[in-house]
């Protein structure tokens, strides 16, 4: 682990190939967030290629415009929703048609961080 951030809607956990994101319960997450993200993003993978997890242990709601907005950061390899949950992996389904890029959902984070570490390192090694 690199670092970690605690934000009014979110817990995020920075590692040296990802982020594990675990947004707070009842929260509508809209394109505006999209600016801390970039922040982070900026300041911990400036040039460096990562993937995006999202542990959702929470009930919250995702505009699915976001994915549109998040698609555009360069470096981001991939997007990874880990839940047991079934009603999250159907709107996972839903908001998997809205990302451009490399998206996968899982049942257990050990399985979504593999996938990341994977991505990661075969990006590192075409280029």
């Amino acid at each position: 682990m690199r670092d970690s951030l605690t934000f009014d809607f979110c817990d995020i956990t920075i590692y040296d190939n990802y982020i594990i994101v675990v947004m707070k319960e009842g929260m509508n997450i809209t394109p505006d967030y999209n600016d801390i993200l970039v922040g982070i993003t900026n300041k911990y993978f400036p040039k460096q290629s990562f993937v995006y997890i999202t542990h959702r242990i929470h009930s919250y709601s995702v505009d699915p415009k976001i994915y549109f907005e998040t698609a555009k950061i360069k470096n981001l390899k991939g997007f990874a929703v880990v839940s047991g949950k079934y009603q999250a992996k159907v709107n996972a389904q839903i908001e998997q048609m809205f990302f451009a890029k490399p998206f996968e959902i899982f049942t257990n984070l050990d399985d979504a961080i593999s996938w990341a570490n994977e991505l990661v390192e075969t990006d590192l090694t075409n280029h």
